[in-house]
């Protein structure tokens, strides 16, 4: 017998509908470091109705490409609403990478309209002349729009469009697998990559991550997206909270410690995501200076791995830290480790620094040489591959066979799957280090160091070896105020790995450099051990 039940897309524009109607009454809360600025849903689906006519007004009539280089704030949620939801195609721009890579994206993903924040000018300003598609470039706020001038460009403010444009506008009927937003992956190797969401790939995942093996986000969360907007769509978590019908705290430029602390204290987030640094730079500011972060029931976590001292740290002070992983590829949720059901203290420790489970609607494996699937025994190790509806299957303008298997994603991760389904990473498949034929986990090294309580930051890369082919160099961060030599370090991972994992190369750095979005940028350690610009302490 046939379904008779009614086709209805699943789209951006019914997420917004929902959150902007039903849920009218929900805030989203921008810091601005001594302050808030507080706008209801209602509002903000009024003034996203008024951009997209103004983006009408300025040409965009298609899926052009409207670009964001903005801050998580009050005016990027209405940019999320309305670019999509009127057929056109959101562009969130990473304000944090290197100009010709942005010039790059830029004229990759052939942006016709750049929404800027006023704060932001002088970072968009040097290469404005240098983004060949675009026309229009709005502002946002306060900020000096000189430096804009000359570049060829229309520049307009975004208060006077909105101003000027209808508080209504007419929502087109979108077909669900259209394009509705597009995020660049961070560009470690290579040029970075375009990936594009459609309305049914960013609604299914908006509904993943609201159930409870996820974040569990109901109408009475108050949601803190510390991770930037322009990362994966701040994990998904501004569309989940108007599907919700939880109002978003939004930390716009302050990301530091202290103004976070604050934030939390005053606008008492129930839930916050953010990568391993930014909490656990929060975590010290609370040590040393107090705050409450009582409101807090979930710390969603990644980018990169989670030390169980970070979690640990957390738990002590009642706040409870969830690792997930996910890639820009992945929408980006698609693991989170909750341990399981009646699980004692060892078991639940073991799923809480795994990677966790996969969601409902994704399917993953684990493949070995010869693209042979492995068995899930939480043994055999290697390179994760995944599918489902959230999950890219090509890139922009770039086959890039070689990510693609069968209607598989290579995610590049290694690691393995547990008989109960848990993710556990061992390295990126670049950074695995091979000593003499046999396997050593950069990242394994890194979690037992960082748990050292004198150590901040610690990063492990391979180095050449005459002997071993490679051996692991560790670059470590001190805690201000303490000394601790390399061979107490040694030691003690001495009674935590095996003995021949041990590190012989030690460098103590000032800080561990960190790609665009916060992960530990192992590329540059490693150039700067061939060029000789890191002071290594060899301990034979």
């Amino acid at each position: 017998m046939w379904s008779t039940m009614q086709d209805f897309p699943l789209t951006i524009t019914s997420i917004m509908r929902y959150g902007t109607g039903v849920s009218g009454g929900a805030e989203v809360v921008t810091w601005t470091g001594d302050g808030t600025r507080r706008r209801s849903y209602a509002e903000v689906g009024e003034r996203a109705a008024r951009l997209a006519g103004a983006l009408r007004g300025l040409g965009v009539d298609g899926d052009q490409r409207v670009a964001t280089f903005m801050w998580n704030n009050a005016e990027h949620l209405e940019a999320y609403l309305a670019v999509p939801s009127m057929g056109a195609v959101l562009h969130t721009l990473n304000l944090r990478l290197f100009p010709d890579q942005l010039v790059y994206i830029a004229n990759h993903a052939e942006d016709r309209v750049v929404i800027v924040d006023g704060s932001l000018i002088p970072l968009l300003a040097p290469v404005l002349d240098r983004l060949e598609t675009v026309r229009h470039v709005v502002v946002v706020g306060a900020g000096d729009t000189a430096p804009l001038e000359g570049a060829g460009k229309e520049l307009h403010s975004y208060e006077e469009l909105l101003a000027a444009a209808p508080p209504e506008f007419d929502w087109p009927e979108i077909d669900e697998r259209s394009a509705a937003a597009m995020c660049y992956t961070s560009g470690t190797t290579g040029n970075p990559k375009g990936v594009v969401y459609s309305h049914r790939s960013a609604y299914l995942h908006s509904m993943a991550v609201c159930t409870g093996n996820a974040l569990a986000i109901d109408a009475a969360d108050r949601v803190l997206p510390v991770v930037p907007m322009f990362h994966a769509n701040a994990w998904g978590m501004p569309y989940a909270a108007l599907m919700a019908g939880a109002s978003l705290v939004m930390p716009d430029r302050f990301l530091q410690a202290e103004p976070l602390a604050r934030l939390i204290e005053a606008e008492r987030p129930t839930i916050a995501g953010a990568v391993p640094t930014i909490w656990a730079d929060l975590l010290r500011y609370v040590q040393e200076h107090g705050a409450d972060l009582s409101s807090l029931r979930l710390v969603p976590c990644g980018g990169s791995a989670v030390p169980a001292a970070l979690m640990r740290g957390f738990d002590e002070i009642g706040v409870r830290i969830v690792q997930a992983w996910g890639m820009t590829e992945t929408s980006p949720v698609a693991t989170v480790a909750h341990p399981p059901a009646g699980a004692g203290d060892d078991a639940a420790w073991a799923a809480r620094v795994s990677q966790g489970r996969v969601l409902a609607g994704l399917e993953m494996r684990i493949v070995g040489d010869g693209d042979t699937v492995l068995p899930e025994d939480g043994e055999a190790v290697g390179e994760v591959e995944i599918r489902g509806p959230w999950i890219t299957g090509a890139y922009h303008l770039d086959e890039d066979p070689a990510r693609f298997h069968d209607g598989w994603l290579r995610t590049g991760d290694v690691g393995t799957l547990s008989p109960g389904g848990y993710l556990v990473l061992t390295d990126r498949a670049k950074d695995v280090i091979k000593s003499g034929g046999e396997w050593i986990s950069s990242v394994e090294l890194e979690n037992h160091l960082m748990a050292h309580p004198d150590i901040l930051e610690a990063a492990v890369v391979g180095v050449p070896d005459d002997r071993w082919q490679e051996r692991p160099l560790a670059s470590v961060v001190v805690r201000e105020g303490a000394a601790v030599t390399a061979e107490a370090l040694r030691e003690f991972l001495a009674g935590r790995i095996p003995k021949w994992q041990l590190p012989e190369r030690w460098s103590f750095i000032e800080s561990v450099p960190k790609t665009s979005v916060g992960k530990f940028d192992k590329k540059v350690l490693r150039r700067r051990f061939a060029d000789g610009e890191l002071v290594v302490e060899r301990i034979d």
